[in-house]
């Protein structure tokens, strides 16, 4: 299991924080796009780094087009040589509709049309195919040399998708070559769900396994040296998990452990701004399936039993302040409960 960090979102800083992380030996590093540009912050990791690789986690793709992506990516891969990673996700309505401004139906349909088109406009530049994808939603069906990126030996870059529902993760399996599973997410769900969709997407693409196929974990951890620090680690991760299961498409997750009717009332209190309210309402139980808590060594330990036959690549999920040097030694721990000391 590869063991990746993540960046922070200051942009400013992002050039010493790669550094830093390919220094203490990070397989990939990753950024999602929440308040920036994820492109925009990779392509200064990349010229800050080496030989770690890069990517996103997640960049939003039903923002944009296929095009829109295909170039962006092209480019992504050319310049970080090969390094590059794209994961997408497709983000929930709201914020497809009302944030981006963009049409919205059939998520998991469209991303696999999205993820096809993508690959077909590769295949016009990379190899000189002719362009001519006709889908449901998207349609690519012009491409002059004018506009064409000049072939690269790095190609085209590997292309993860991220989901939670049956459905989203089938697509993953069939036409990309990795899958983000959920932050939130407990074992049971990835065992019973989770595992047996990306297999059936495997299936329908004419593969029966999971062979050359990257299933990476961000895990929530509550981590700290003492009691003080792994309760203020708590409380922010019990926060960010009650946001979570105020979303509707995450209430499986919910119900396969009786919290199904959780869902709604915390939805209701997040319309009302009651944040404190949303933490108070996940119990030690649910917190506990989502997330390992305790000190360094513990952590590490628990992932491992958790996440380490299950996960190709890990990464942490710490939505709290949480000091470098505690990082590094739940990392050090990891290394050395993984066997990769």
């Amino acid at each position: 299991m590869k063991i990746d960090g993540m960046l922070s979102h200051a942009l400013e800083d992002t050039s010493m924080e790669a550094r830093a992380l390919e220094g203490a030996g990070y397989e990939a590093i990753w950024t999602g796009e929440t308040n920036q540009d994820p492109f925009s912050q990779l392509l200064r990791a990349a010229e800050a780094t080496d030989w770690v690789s890069v990517g996103t986690s997640i960049a939003v793709a039903l923002s944009r087009s296929p095009m829109t992506m295909a170039y962006t990516a092209y480019d992504m891969a050319r310049y970080c040589k090969g390094r590059f990673i794209l994961g997408l996700g497709s983000q929930v309505k709201a914020h497809v509709m009302r944030r981006f401004s963009m049409p919205w139906s059939h998520p998991a349909t469209r991303m696999r049309e999205f993820v096809l088109a993508m690959r077909a406009i590769w295949s016009a530049w990379q190899d000189g195919e002719e362009l001519s994808f006709d889908g449901e939603f998207y349609t690519h069906s012009l491409m002059t040399p004018f506009f064409s990126p000049a072939v690269h030996g790095f190609g085209p870059p590997p292309v993860y998708l991220a989901g939670v529902g049956e459905r989203m993760t089938e697509v993953a399996g069939e036409v990309c070559d990795g899958f983000f599973v959920h932050a939130f997410t407990t074992r049971a769900y990835f065992d019973q769900v989770t595992l047996p969709a990306l297999r059936r997407g495997r299936q329908a693409s004419g593969r029966s396994d999971l062979d050359n196929f990257s299933i990476c974990g961000p895990c929530f951890v509550a981590v700290g040296r003492d009691e003080r620090e792994v309760a203020e680690a708590t409380r922010g991760t019990t926060q960010q998990i009650a946001f979570y299961a105020s979303t509707p498409s995450y209430r499986p997750v919910l119900e396969l452990h009786g919290y199904g009717d959780l869902q709604p009332e915390l939805t209701r209190l997040s319309k009302q701004g009651r944040w404190a309210d949303m933490a108070n309402a996940v119990d030690d139980r649910l917190l506990n399936l989502m997330a390992v808590v305790g000190d360094p060594a513990t952590v590490a330990t628990q992932l491992i039993h958790r996440w380490g036959d299950a996960y190709d690549r890990m990464s942490l999920t710490t939505p709290y302040g949480i000091d470098d040097s505690l990082l590094r030694d739940v990392v050090n721990h990891l290394r050395v409960a993984s066997g990769r000391s």
